[in-house]
């Protein structure tokens, strides 16, 4: 349903032009949206009418990031030790359209691993890579189907779902939607909060992805989806078959000293109150940080940052360090 215009330059400098071009491409149609808003009753639908005008506001052209080269990875594979394989298969996906015409498409891919091991981290590393939008759904937090694929208006309180709501507001027709713990949803099984998956991850069908609550066809066919799960078991088949499926694991003992150092190198960069610290963590510290998981390092690190201020000190302690995170077992590190 949708078309693309000529090639436009888009200036990133917070992307160091890895990804400078991108596509303009129409998302919905305005005579859609205008036929659907004369329909509607005087006085009636508030919300739905609002939708419209919105849409007829914001015009249906959206960016399609387009990379004009192979977009520099180097910094991931080192700060990601544990997604190599992930970003094996990223860098094989851009290589094949960087220096052609073809748009750039990704294969909807399942990350699956122990909580904290840095799968949401890594979707947000993704979205910054490739310079385009970012949209994020909870699945352990929803009761209901059309919070992907919106309610009908005809229900009180009714509202588009997420991905029409991402299209549509946002500046890009290929964002990188991410299905966190799609292993937890729920729902009662007349409103599968799984359901609308089922299209919007075939190319084919998800160009013509209605929203049960605007009823007007939207192109969610670029969308770049990841999806995150601690367990497989309880993911249908169907949803498995649209994707790259990556076990991640929780990086060794040096990886995750890595991270640790790294880590701790960037929060010192990104505050002022940072240069009263040392550049470098101690061997002993970094041990002790290497036992936690990815996501509870950082935490643990700015308690140790507050701690060692308190006690007037510009290098971080082992004492510094939370003792209930330092207690838990290393569980998937490599002995």
């Amino acid at each position: 349903m949708s078309s693309c215009t000529d090639l436009v330059p888009v200036q990133r400098d917070d992307f160091q032009g890895r990804i400078p071009i991108a596509h303009m491409r129409h998302v919905y149609r305005l005579d859609d949206v205008e036929k659907r808003l004369g329909k509607l009753p005087p006085r009636e639908h508030e919300a739905l009418r609002a939708t419209y005008e919105r849409m007829l506001e914001k015009g249906p052209e959206r960016f399609q990031v387009k990379p004009s080269g192979l977009p520099a990875m180097e910094h991931l594979y080192d700060e990601l030790p544990n997604f190599h394989d992930v970003l094996d298969d990223l860098r094989r996906q851009l290589a094949l359209c960087a220096d052609s015409t073809d748009a750039l498409e990704l294969t909807p891919m399942l990350l699956l691993g122990p909580p904290g091991v840095g799968k949401t981290h890594f979707a947000r590393e993704i979205a910054q890579l490739l310079g385009t939008g970012y949209g994020f759904l909870s699945m352990s937090a929803m009761t209901a189907g059309w919070i992907l694929s919106g309610a009908s208006s005809q229900w009180k309180g009714a509202r588009p779902g997420k991905v029409f709501e991402t299209l549509v507001e946002g500046q890009y027709a290929n964002p990188v939607m991410v299905v966190d713990e799609i292993d937890k949803s729920g729902g009662e099984q007349a409103y599968d909060p799984l359901g609308s998956l089922y299209s919007l991850l075939e190319h084919d069908t998800a160009g013509n992805f209605t929203d049960e609550f605007a009823e007007v066809p939207i192109d969610a066919s670029q969308v770049i989806w990841v999806a995150t799960a601690n367990d497989i078991r309880s993911i249908p088949d169907p949803i498995l078959n649209r994707m790259n499926v990556f076990e991640i694991e929780m990086p060794d003992a040096d990886a995750a000293r890595k991270i640790a150092s790294k880590l701790y190198r960037s929060i010192r960069a990104d505050h002022a109150w940072g240069q009263r610290f040392d550049e470098q963590l101690s061997d002993a510290v970094l041990e002790a940080l290497g036992r936690l998981a990815p996501r509870e390092m950082r935490r643990a690190l700015m308690v140790a940052f507050g701690n060692a201020k308190l006690d007037g000190r510009g290098a971080i302690e082992v004492r510094d360090l939370p003792e209930q995170g330092l207690r838990r077992s290393p569980i998937g590190f490599v002995q």
